[in-house]
C-alpha cells in the first residue's frame, strides 16, 4: 500500500507566496474600468506566479499531490465584469501545467461551498455551472483538464434532505458533460453522511473523495472497512487512486473545526483499515498550517512499525 500526501493551496513555508490574493469588486469599482482592469490583471499575474513557486516547491519536496487555490483569478464569475482571463495569461497557464505533468504532481480544486446542484433556485444552479466552468478553463488552459478533479460537495438540505437529493440528479444535468466527468463529491460534516454522498455517486459515475474527519463527525451507519470498500469503487473507471482529506479537530468543543497540524491517533483507525484493504490512496492534508502539517504527518507515519517513507511526500507499508 503507498499513500502519498499533499496540502491545500499555500505553502507556509515560502514567504509572500500566497496564491490567493484579493480583489474586491468594491475596490474594483473605485479605480475605474481602465485601472480596475490594470489591478485585476496585476493580481492575477501574482496569484499565477505564486502557484509556479508553489509547485518548484513541492518537486523540492517530492510532494506529488496538490490543490490549488480556487482565488487564483479574483472576480473570475462576478456576473458585472465576466473578464477574459485566459488570453492575457495562456503562457503562464501552459507554464504550470507543463511543471505538473512534468513532475506527476496530482491537480484538483474545490471551489467554495456555495458551488452546489441541491438548491430550489435556478438561479443558484446557474452560478454553481458558471463556478464550474470557470474552474474546468483553468485546468484547460493548463492542459491538465482530461488529469484533474474539480471536487464540490453535495450542498444544502433546504428543510427536505430527501427532495434535495432527488433534485440534486436533475439540477446536474445542466453541468455539460466534459465538466461532470471532472467532477467528484466530498461527505460533509453536517447534511450528507458518506453514505449519503456515495448513492449520487453511484448514482451519477462520480468519484467520492472521503473526508474522514467529516465522516466522524457526520457517521454513516457501516462500519469503515464496508464504506471504503464502496466508495473505493466509485474511482475504478477515473483513472487516479482514491483522495481522502484528513484533518483532525481543533478540541473536543470544537469538533468540526480543523486543527493545526494532524493527530496521528485521530486519523489510525483510517490507516488500519486501508492497510488491511491494501488500498492505495492520496491524502489532502486539510489542517491549518497546510505544507507544515503535511511534512510533520509524513514524518510521524514514517516511524510507525511497518511503514517506509519512499519519497518527500510518499510512504508504503
Amino acid at each position: 500500500m503507498k499513500i502519498r500526501f499533499g496540502f491545500v493551496s499555500n505553502a507556509t513555508c515560502l514567504w509572500e507566496a500566497s496564491p490567493a490574493k484579493t480583489l474586491t469588486f468594491k475596490r474594483y469599482s473605485t479605480l475605474g474600468t481602465e485601472k480596475g482592469m490594470e489591478k485585476l490583471l496585476d493580481v492575477t499575474r501574482q496569484n499565477i506566479e505564486n502557484t509556479l513557486r508553489v509547485l518548484q516547491y513541492n518537486t523540492a519536496h517530492q510532494i506529488e499531490v496538490y490543490r490549488m487555490s480556487s482565488s487564483i483569478v479574483p472576480l473570475a464569475t462576478h456576473p458585472e465584469i465576466e473578464w477574459d482571463f485566459i488570453t492575457p495569461f495562456k503562457k503562464e497557464c501552459k507554464q504550470l501545467g507543463d511543471w505538473a505533468t512534468a513532475h506527476k504532481m496530482r491537480i484538483s480544486f474545490h471551489p467554495n461551498q456555495f458551488t452546489l446542484f441541491t438548491s430550489p433556485n435556478p438561479e443558484i444552479t446557474q452560478n454553481a455551472v458558471k463556478d464550474m466552468e470557470f474552474h474546468y478553463k483553468m485546468l484547460d488552459a493548463m492542459g491538465i483538464a482530461d488529469t484533474s478533479f474539480i471536487n464540490i460537495h453535495v450542498g444544502g438540505a433546504y428543510g427536505d434532505k430527501e427532495s434535495a437529493l432527488v433534485r440534486v440528479h436533475d439540477n446536474l444535468k445542466s453541468l455539460p458533460m466534459h465538466i461532470k466527468e471532472r467532477m467528484t463529491l466530498e461527505n460533509d460534516d453536517k447534511t450528507y453522511t458518506a453514505s449519503e454522498t456515495l448513492g449520487v455517486c453511484k448514482r451519477e459515475g462520480i468519484p467520492l473523495v472521503f473526508d474522514y474527519h467529516h465522516h466522524l463527525a457526520n457517521l454513516s451507519d457501516e462500519p469503515l472497512n464496508e464504506l471504503l470498500t464502496e466508495v473505493f469503487t466509485t474511482w475504478n473507471q477515473a483513472g487516479a487512486v482514491p483522495k481522502i482529506h484528513i484533518s483532525s479537530p481543533k478540541s473536543a468543543g470544537e469538533f468540526r473545526s480543523h486543527a493545526d497540524y494532524i493527530d496521528l491517533d485521530f486519523i489510525m483507525p483510517l490507516f488500519k483499515v486501508l492497510k488491511d484493504l491494501g488500498q492505495d490512496a492520496d491524502f489532502m492534508i486539510e489542517a491549518k498550517m497546510k505544507d507544515r502539517a503535511m511534512l510533520q504527518l509524513i514524518e510521524d507515519m514514517a516511524k510507525i512499525r511497518g511503514v517506509k517513507r519512499v519519497s518527500g511526500g510518499a510512504i508504503e507499508c
